[in-house]
């Protein structure tokens, strides 16, 4: 498989941004719930996996969500340097379920040469469910998230999906699987 950068878009959080762990630290220096790691979160609704009060679970991601760089926030491990690399071919399109956009940018800005997020494309869907219509009005026809529900949809829908794998993702689905950033430079020409 072969695919153009311009062909493809990408999540933010769990693909491009290393959410899980940032959420484990805080969980763990703000609430004390340190008797947990990444690969204890084997359901993408945390409650169902983690015996954490459901409260502090959304305080986090709130927190997370709204102010990425504060709460230390950090890229995966080589999606800076990918994306900056397919920057410089095409346009980058980030679809996210994130309600708004701008913590986003402020978080691209922080870690991504400036050259770089001026070619990257974000959309905030505030939804989950709702990003294969974006992803067709962006002419995509590959996605990488790491939400197995989200791929499996993608799939019914026409578009090639791609699962960046997480615990919360494994025996969930049978679709390509890629397992770091330097898996998916390899699968774009």
């Amino acid at each position: 498989m072969t695919i153009q950068v311009d062909t493809i878009g990408f999540d933010f959080d769990g693909v491009i941004a290393n959410t899980a762990e940032t959420f484990i630290q805080i969980a763990c220096s703000e609430y004390g719930h340190c008797s947990f790691t990444k690969e204890d979160i084997t359901n993408f609704d945390l409650e169902n996996c983690l015996d954490l009060p459901l409260a502090h679970v959304e305080k986090i991601f709130t927190d997370i969500l709204t102010d990425s760089i504060a709460t230390g926030l950090k890229p995966m491990p080589g999606a800076v340097e990918t994306l900056t690399e397919f920057a410089d071919i095409a346009p980058v399109t980030i679809i996210t379920a994130r309600p708004i956009h701008q913590p986003v940018i402020d978080w691209l800005d922080t870690f991504f040469p400036a050259a770089t997020c001026r070619k990257i494309k974000i959309v905030a869907t505030g939804d989950h469910n709702d990003k294969v219509r974006y992803i067709h009005e962006h002419g995509l026809h590959y996605f990488i998230d790491d939400r197995a529900e989200t791929c499996l949809q993608l799939a019914r829908e026409n578009i090639t999906p791609i699962v960046f794998s997480q615990p919360w993702n494994r025996d969930r689905h049978s679709l390509r699987t890629v397992h770091n950033w330097a898996e998916i430079r390899d699968l774009i020409s």
